[in-house]
């Protein structure tokens, strides 16, 4: 695993590369590490699929600005670069959508728990943190979505930003219906209530200009809403579901940006 490193006041950024057997490919990996944690048993660890975006927020600013100003709990951030075939390794696990994209989304979660975690508690000497959670962007929020959904006992919370919550597997003019073949809406609805998940949706307006049931909202938000509320079914209150919805925001990364504080200090309030 090749490395380099940069310092700023409060994190050390790390860019590694991992050679995985699983995706048969070379993983490029950014580690924004808080320094000067006492105790790296009390940090938390945040994955956050599309981490070739971060540099462009610039997430090391976001993070970094957030502990000098003592808001977040120390957490390491790791950011997984996507691939080439990142609509195969990205989406539901075992249930590819109507054109078959997703395919791989089983071995990227395999890739998550036994090649990247693995590494990661190995390189930092963290045996166990305080709590793991997983954030992601649009295909990339689906993607951190079902592997939370589907591990909980793993992790404690989820950030999903312009989540594609519409992946589906039927196409629009195949007998199409919400309720039926919408994946990870059927996923919850099939699935349990664990008390310690966390869930944060972040929607901007002008995600998008679709609408494809006519009710005046676009879908991105539709199909978010409509997620929240089959979490609502399963118990999930207001204590533990936050959405956002930024009236000006896009599906971009200086939208994401703006977002992502939030999330951090939701998930990580200093104590």
């Amino acid at each position: 695993m090749e490395s380099s490193k940069t310092t700023l006041t409060n994190i050390l950024i790390e860019r590694s590369v991992i050679n995985s057997k699983l995706l048969e490919r070379a993983v490029i990996i950014d580690a924004y590490l808080p320094t000067n944690v006492a105790k790296p048993e009390h940090m938390s660890l945040l994955l956050i699929n599309d981490g070739q975006d971060l540099p462009n927020m610039p997430f090391e600013d976001i993070l970094n600005d957030l502990l000098l100003e003592n808001k977040i709990a120390p957490v390491l951030c790791i950011g997984i670069h996507c691939g080439e075939n990142r609509k195969m390794e990205y989406g539901v696990a075992g249930q590819p959508d109507y054109k078959g994209r997703g395919a791989k989304a089983g071995a990227y979660t395999d890739f998550i728990f036994t090649e990247l975690l693995p590494l990661i508690r190995k390189t930092y000497n963290v045996p166990e943190f305080k709590q793991k959670s997983f954030a992601g962007f649009s295909l990339g929020g689906l993607s951190a979505l079902d592997i939370v959904w589907n591990h909980p006992e793993e992790f404690a919370n989820v950030g999903v930003f312009s989540g594609s919550l519409w992946w589906r597997s039927k196409g629009y003019n195949e007998g199409y219906d919400d309720d039926r073949h919408r994946i990870m809406h059927r996923l919850v609805k099939a699935g349990g209530y664990y008390p310690w998940l966390k869930f944060f949706f972040e929607c901007g307006a002008l995600d998008e200009i679709a609408d494809r049931n006519k009710n005046g909202i676009i879908d991105s938000i539709d199909d978010t809403l409509d997620l929240i509320a089959e979490l609502g079914k399963k118990g999930y209150t207001n204590d533990s579901v936050k959405y956002l919805e930024l009236e000006d925001g896009h599906h971009d990364v200086p939208t994401w940006a703006r977002a992502f504080p939030d999330f951090l200090e939701w998930a990580w309030p200093k104590q």
